[in-house]
């Protein structure tokens, strides 16, 4: 029980890092707090395989996380995949991350997408008392999703999502679960551009998700913000010749949620719990959005810290192998989750498998030789099979 305790508050706080000792990351550590942290992970492994980049890569099934504006591009009329991520196995053996996504073109310049998130935290017994029982705490969302092509090279996308989370361990009425409602807004850009003699497809890519509701949890009269966030990314495709591809991406992150208030030197609990209670809890999601961009106490250099970037790149040979590496970096204030990514992916007319991997660069971070796996289906392809 306090093993998965320790694991779940470690994921709710996202205190993941050992790149330096104890009492000097009490002292710096000041990441930002927000609730249902789960809509963070990402859920496929071509993604994660490039380093968690996606906002301007090219359209796949998964999009839906990463830009559901990109799904006008996309050269299949419809396609569904299933997502598998075995999480923090260097802790547990039994939480996981479920995804599945899927999207419809409706015409030539419009489509409509969906997605259903599950994550478990697995099996956790409530108390070591004779009367304890067994519980399965998980958060879990849905989210429909339509976008639309304005011009050849550019689209955008709106999006609604329900998020529930149960994370009680004890069931009275002091302790229920809470649930919130988010939006997201997203615009993709796609041209082709010469570069020397080989004509590369540019793509660029914004994605403002999660903005909503606050989420409350019974027993707290204190609401807390889901993860907003804001995704801006850029991607460059350069064919090699006729078989051979290679594209380069990154992508720039960032949590639209404000920081938590730090006591200051020779402040009463009284007058931090009130500070608190004003500056953080009283503000409203929106407000939090734009809260942002400039409350952290370090000043601009924190706010800098408090970007998430990745870089990735994946080769493609005859649309049917691919391989992929990636790097994602965030402040040792704000994480430290810092690792590099590898995947592979082998594609046929109906059907692609793919799958990633974590390495880790900090010590002992459980994130290192996490895996994911994901299985897509082309729904022109399977047409195609049973046409034959």
């Amino acid at each position: 029980m306090k093993n998965k305790l320790r694991i779940l508050a470690a994921l709710l706080f996202v205190a993941i890092s050992s790149a330096v000792n104890a009492q000097e990351k009490t002292d710096i550590f000041n990441p930002e707090r927000n609730s249902v942290t789960s809509q963070t992970i990402a859920p496929d492994a071509r993604a994660a395989g490039m380093g968690d980049v996606g906002a301007a890569t090219d359209p796949d099934v998964n999009s839906q996380y990463w830009n559901p504006a990109k799904y006008p591009f996309c050269i299949s009329r419809a396609g569904v995949a299933v997502n598998y991520t075995p999480w923090l196995r260097q802790l547990v053996n039994d939480m996981d991350l479920a995804y599945l996504a899927g999207y419809y073109r409706i015409g030539d310049y419009s489509a409509v997408s969906a997605s259903l998130r599950y994550f478990s935290l697995g099996e956790v017994m409530t108390s070591q008392d004779a009367g304890a029982m067994t519980v399965n705490p998980y958060e879990m969302s849905i989210d429909v999703a339509y976008s639309l092509m304005l011009s050849e090279k550019f689209s955008l996308a709106a999006a609604v999502r329900w998020i529930y989370s149960d994370l009680t361990y004890d069931y009275t009425d002091d302790t229920t679960p809470g649930s919130a409602f988010g939006a997201d807004l997203a615009f993709y850009y796609n041209n082709y551009i010469m570069i020397g003699a080989r004509e590369c497809q540019l793509g660029i890519g914004l994605n403002i998700s999660n903005i909503g509701s606050k989420i409350t949890f019974g027993g707290s009269e204190r609401s807390e913000f889901i993860p907003a966030n804001m995704r801006l990314g850029a991607a460059l495709m350069v064919p090699i010749d006729e078989f051979n591809r290679f594209t380069i991406a990154a992508d720039a992150n960032k949590l639209l949620v404000p920081t938590y208030p730090l006591q200051e030197e020779g402040e009463s609990g009284e007058d931090y719990d009130r500070r608190i209670q004003t500056d953080y809890y009283d503000i409203s999601s929106i407000a939090g959005i734009f809260k942002s961009f400039g409350d952290a106490p370090g000043g601009f250099k924190e706010e800098l810290q408090e970007i998430r970037w990745s870089i990735g790149g994946e080769y493609v040979y005859n649309d049917k192998f691919s391989l992929r590496a990636g790097y994602h970096h965030e402040s040792e204030n704000k994480g430290n989750r810092k690792y590099f990514t590898f995947g592979a992916g082998f594609r046929m007319s109906a059907f692609s498998l793919d799958c990633g991997y974590v390495w880790a660069t900090a010590k002992s971070n459980p994130l290192d030789q996490t895996l994911r796996f994901t299985l897509s289906f082309d729904m022109d392809g399977i047409k195609d099979l049973f046409r034959r």
